[in-house]
C-alpha cells in the first residue's frame, strides 16, 4: 500500500495517506481514463475534492474496482524543514 499511496499522491498532486491497515502484498489492476479533472489537478487550478465522483474518473474507479475510497481529511504529515544552509568549505586537497 505504501507504493500505491505514493503513486496516487504523485498522480493526483495531493497527499494520500494509507489508513487501510493493509500490510501484505497484493496484486491489483486499476483501469481509468485520465480526464480534465486530473489535468486540472496537475495544473494551476484548484484540485477537485475526492468525494465528488464527477471530479475525475479515478475516484469512482478506485471504489468500484478496488473497494478503496479517498476522503478529504486533516491528518499529520511528515515535513522536512531546512532552517540553515551554508556552502561547503573548500576542499583541502585530501582526496576521497
Amino acid at each position: 500500500m505504501t507504493d500505491f499511496t505514493r503513486y496516487l499522491s504523485t498522480l493526483l498532486g495531493i497527499t494520500v495517506i494509507d489508513q487501510t491497515g493493509f500490510t501484505g502484498p497484493f496484486d491489483a489492476q486499476l483501469s481509468f481514463t485520465p480526464d480534465e479533472a486530473l489535468a486540472l489537478i496537475r495544473g494551476t487550478g484548484p484540485a477537485p475534492r475526492p468525494e465528488d465522483a464527477a471530479a475525475g474518473t479515478i475516484f469512482p474507479a478506485l471504489q468500484e474496482q478496488l473497494g478503496l475510497k479517498l476522503e478529504a481529511t486533516m491528518a499529520p504529515v511528515e515535513v522536512l524543514v531546512i532552517d540553515h544552509v551554508e556552502r561547503p568549505a573548500p576542499n583541502s586537497g585530501g582526496g576521497i
